[in-house]
């Protein structure tokens, strides 16, 4: 492994039900995978491909909650799938990590569709943003592949049937809107806004492949409670701490 061990930390998830080691200074999971993992209403038995899965965190979140799921994910940055296998092994929970690019998945995984496909994509645009000094953290933040690759690649691997689950910024939704081809339909937005009368941050975007529905925008889910934040307090909603604490669903619709 890549990282030396005083360059990694260990982080609680779920309350505690999760332990992931992360590095000290490249990208860190936050609470955004936690919620791509809540929104997957997976059952016992099927298949999960983490696409982009980092330390895992998001795979591994859903197989807290989630119990005899198949989990698979791909990380194109070494050091980090070593950093994911090792967590899903500390925490006893099955998952296969492949070190991969997403625009050229290792074989094993293109042989095999799945349930769901879920994914929290680089956020920034390079030409919008300023670039991170750390290589880790900046393959992860900023977009060298276009969405509509990902959204390509993850709808190749869907079974018929089967659900494309993306956690992504507000501001990049049309972007995403225009990569669903009509191999993709019953798309969902559910917005995550911070507080009441903010405008969304984060949304979560399913679609299913085969879906004939009508396009659904959910209601917002509001992360904080107030208008704005005061002192150095935890002010998340009732609903929002049962995820980030207790590992909760959230339901998207």
């Amino acid at each position: 492994m890549g990282f030396a061990r005083a360059d990694l930390t260990e982080d609680k998830f779920l309350g505690g039900q999760l332990a992931l080691i992360q590095p000290r200074k490249g990208y860190r999971a936050g609470v955004d995978p936690v919620f791509l993992a809540a929104s997957i209403a997976a059952h016992p038995g099927e298949s999960v491909l983490d696409l982009g899965c980092g330390v895992g965190a998001a795979a591994l979140c859903l197989g807290a909650r989630v119990q005899g799921l198949r989990l698979v994910g791909v990380e194109r940055q070494p050091d980090y799938a070593d950093l994911a296998r090792m967590n899903a092994f500390d925490n006893d929970i099955d998952m296969e990590v492949f070190t991969g690019d997403l625009t050229a998945l290792p074989s094993e995984v293109k042989e095999e569709s799945f349930d769901h496909v879920i994914m929290n994509p680089p956020y920034h645009l390079r030409q919008r943003s300023t670039t991170s000094a750390d290589p880790g953290r900046e393959a992860a933040l900023f977009e060298d592949t276009p969405l509509a690759l990902w959204i390509d690649a993850a709808t190749k691997r869907l079974k018929p049937r089967g659900y494309l689950t993306i956690i992504q910024k507000a501001e990049r939704l049309p972007e995403i809107l225009r990569g669903m081809d009509d191999r993709l339909g019953s798309m969902l937005v559910k917005p995550l806004a911070p507080r009441e009368g903010r405008a969304a941050v984060l949304v979560l975007v399913q679609a299913r492949k085969g879906g004939r529905g009508a396009f659904r925008l959910a209601s917002p889910l509001i992360l904080h409670d107030g208008t704005e934040h005061v002192g150095d307090t935890e002010s998340y909603r009732r609903e929002v701490s049962a995820i980030l604490r207790e590992g909760a669903h959230l339901p998207l619709w």
